[in-house]
């Protein structure tokens, strides 16, 4: 081989160099594109904390400015003292703790008797529970509504409760789960007198504990922002939840938007909380749900 055929060593550094340069600017343009997109989708939160915090007569003129020219507190004092929101709160709070519990509770066990027991309609049942995955809720709205008219369960925390508790992707999350656990656990554990529900809260949650946060953070989450369904099945301020309840902050002169703002500040306060306390959680049930979907 001739000494022209031979790369200097000169050309060999500068190949990797010019590599890595467009490393940096395609990494560089990534970084750009994600901080507007951020900016993009923390703006309409930002607009609603700046509106509740500007005088209703600055609001009202239409001005449309980044920054109040007067901070004031008055539309926070206003909902505090002349709306039901403690109410709210409180309605929210306790019926997003027993969704939350009841799904998990209840998809766990299912996702365990499918996973790990043999029983006749098994692979029937995980279908079923695939097709009810498929279907939205508002598909059925009608249905919940009827029923629970017909169990007078309108305008209860019950009526509120009951259509939320069955989560199709909680279930099937949890299975996929079960199925990488050995059955050498389960059959270990059985020759030492455990049961089925010992087995399923002492061995197989426990190895699971990641997932079983993560669900149970998101499904917190779906329930507090849930609108639809609550908006139909209270129709009295005193069932209400915080969702639903914004909608009624209104004065004689209609709507109040700043106070409203407040409202939806107030309102977005907990979910906030939760996502940046456990953001990862909440990230990983996010890819899990789609991952299932996908």
């Amino acid at each position: 081989m001739s000494a022209d055929a031979i790369p200097s060593s000169g050309a060999i550094a500068a190949e990797p160099s010019r590599r890595d340069r467009s490393l940096d600017i395609v990494g560089i343009v990534l970084s750009v594109i994600t901080l507007i997109a951020a900016l993009v989708s923390f703006f309409p939160i930002y607009w609603a904390i700046i509106t509740s915090i500007k005088p209703d007569g600055e609001v009202i003129s239409g001005s449309n400015t980044l920054w109040p020219n007067r901070i004031t507190f008055d539309s926070y004092v206003h909902i505090w003292n002349n709306t039901n929101i403690a109410i709210w709160y409180v309605n929210s709070m306790v019926t997003s703790l027993i969704i939350t519990a009841a799904v998990i509770v209840s998809s766990a066990g299912c996702a365990f008797a499918l996973s790990q027991l043999d029983f006749p309609g098994r692979r029937l049942i995980y279908i079923l529970i695939l097709a009810c995955f498929m279907v939205p809720m508002q598909a059925l709205i009608v249905n919940h509504f009827v029923l629970m008219a017909q169990f007078k369960l309108l305008n209860t925390w019950a009526g509120i409760i009951l259509p939320q508790l069955i989560v199709p992707v909680v279930i099937i999350v949890y299975k996929q789960f079960f199925d990488s656990v050995p059955k050498e656990f389960r059959e270990a554990a059985m020759m030492d007198s455990a049961g089925y529900f010992k087995i399923l809260f002492r061995i197989y949650l426990p190895m699971n504990w990641g997932v079983t946060a993560a669900l149970a953070i998101i499904t917190f989450i779906g329930a507090w922002n849930a609108f639809l369904w609550p908006f139909l099945a209270a129709t009295g301020e005193a069932t209400m939840t915080v969702p639903v309840g914004i909608t009624q902050v209104k004065d004689a002169y209609g709507i109040v938007y700043g106070k409203l703002m407040a409202s939806a500040v107030v309102a977005g306060l907990p979910v906030a909380i939760v996502y940046l306390i456990f953001q990862r959680r909440v990230t990983q049930a996010i890819m899990l749900s789609a991952g299932v979907k996908g």
